[in-house]
């Protein structure tokens, strides 16, 4: 079946915020006084602040409520948003949006990140013309590896899975699109540090790679091997 829609995460795929996220929530765990080791930070990878900071609560004991931590994280990468310099679009993504949608494939935004930051971003490099649609994982019961945004996505694009693709960076994304049964294509960063890329379907480190005239007849005998 060819390829109709693209369901996007946004951190680590469209821009490069997880070195915001990262500095921002070691600025809150300074603030709290905790450690929290490189092996446990990693599996926040993808998940939403609102994960996150019940993870944080319940593990370290944390007498702060979940919505306070989320305002301390937020003002910290709301400041790194507008004033990192080194802070901008992931190289090759804004050719692979236009590419797909000068081809007519529907584009859906799928990410964790809250709406707030997802409008920022939409804003700040101009990318609202090509999407039809936005869902954030804030705004859902389950987070990311749980499969609900994907399938929310494939609905959004009004097409059926099988013509759908998932563009992901990391392990919690990529397991959630492979729940899905949507076909996978996982991005590999110099930030996607420690991720598991087992469940993607297509495992790639440049998004020339799979502009809209490469991934026709790839996309079609790659779904039918998984």
């Amino acid at each position: 079946m060819p390829l109709k829609a693209v369901l996007c995460d946004m951190d680590g795929v469209i821009v490069d915020t997880e070195p915001l996220h990262r500095k921002a929530y070691f600025h809150l765990f300074n603030d709290l006084g905790i450690h929290v080791s490189e092996e446990l930070y990693t599996t926040f990878t993808g998940a939403s602040t609102n994960k996150v900071c019940d993870t944080l609560i319940e593990r370290y004991g944390l007498e702060n409520s979940r919505e306070e931590l989320a305002l301390i994280k937020r003002k910290y990468f709301k400041d790194y948003f507008y004033n990192d310099p080194e802070f901008n679009l992931i190289p090759g993504v804004r050719s692979l949006i236009k590419n797909y949608y000068e081809n007519n494939i529907k584009l859906v935004l799928a990410s964790s990140a809250s709406m707030t930051t997802i409008n920022m971003v939409f804003e700040k490099f101009e990318l609202e013309k090509y999407f039809m649609g936005k869902i954030s994982g804030d705004e859902l019961r389950e987070s990311k590896p749980n499969p609900e945004i994907f399938l929310i996505a494939a609905e959004i694009a009004n097409e059926p899975k099988e013509n759908c693709m998932v563009i992901e960076d990391s392990t919690n994304g990529i397991i959630a699109a492979h729940s899905a049964g949507i076909f996978c294509t996982a991005y590999k960063s110099e930030h996607s540090v420690g991720q598991n890329y087992e469940k993607a379907n297509l495992v790639i480190s440049d998004f020339s790679e799979i502009e809209f005239e490469k991934m026709g007849t790839y996309f079609q005998s790659n779904l039918s091997e998984h």
